[in-house]
């Protein structure tokens, strides 16, 4: 028995939001550079957080430096796979927003990864000299991302989903009734009763 046709997924949104994330990942980058790059800092509630300019070789949140090569290559295909995936999530805006803030991280730190080496980080964290990793908007985003993930795995009706218009109905829905009959269908013969003639009686 062939199975259900599946959703068209929500390629427009998925666009927007993944081109969304990349504008304000760039253009905050750009910012930081061109304002900070020089060593300048911006501190706001005592220091807890600070805005500073910062190069990173390595993975999200500062991880496993210098090996740059080896992370862009695996944002090209991390990026790939994202893609596939939404193509197969059906039509969820759960998912489409849950991969649209994964893909729109990734593209964002492969930029930087292939056109300077590194990724740039300006959001620190932390108390005094206790600092929490340096971050950007497009390590945000999947992080984010990961955090819906999660909740996914615990509650999978977060996905939803819309069956499209002419889907069949599922296997286990209830038999349809039998429709009644037509207006002009003749009526069954009604035997004769106990001593009455027959239609063919003479």
């Amino acid at each position: 028995m062939s199975q259900a046709p599946q959703a068209r997924p929500l390629w427009g949104a998925f666009a927007a939001i993944v081109a969304t994330i990349l504008v304000v990942d760039q253009a905050t980058k750009a910012w930081i550079t061109s304002e900070l790059g020089g060593g300048r800092v911006i501190s706001f509630a005592g220091g807890a957080l600070r805005l500073i300019y910062s190069q990173n070789n390595g993975a999200v949140f500062g991880l496993f430096r210098g090996q740059v090569a080896i992370f862009a290559l695996l944002s090209l295909g991390v990026i790939a796979l994202l893609v596939g995936l939404h193509g197969r999530s059906g039509r969820s805006p759960y998912m489409t927003l849950t991969l649209g803030l994964l893909l729109g991280g990734a593209i964002g730190n492969a930029i930087d990864r292939i056109r300077l080496g590194y990724v740039v980080d300006f959001v620190d964290g932390g108390l005094g000299s206790l600092r929490f990793y340096t971050f950007n908007v497009g390590d945000a985003c999947i992080s984010l991302a990961i955090l819906l993930l999660v909740a996914l795995a615990i509650r999978p009706s977060l996905a939803g989903g819309q069956a499209p218009a002419d889907a069949p109905p599922p296997l286990d829905a209830p038999p349809l009734h039998d429709a009644p009959p037509p207006h002009d269908a003749p009526l069954p013969a009604v035997p004769p009763a106990p001593g009455e003639p027959g239609p063919g009686d003479a």
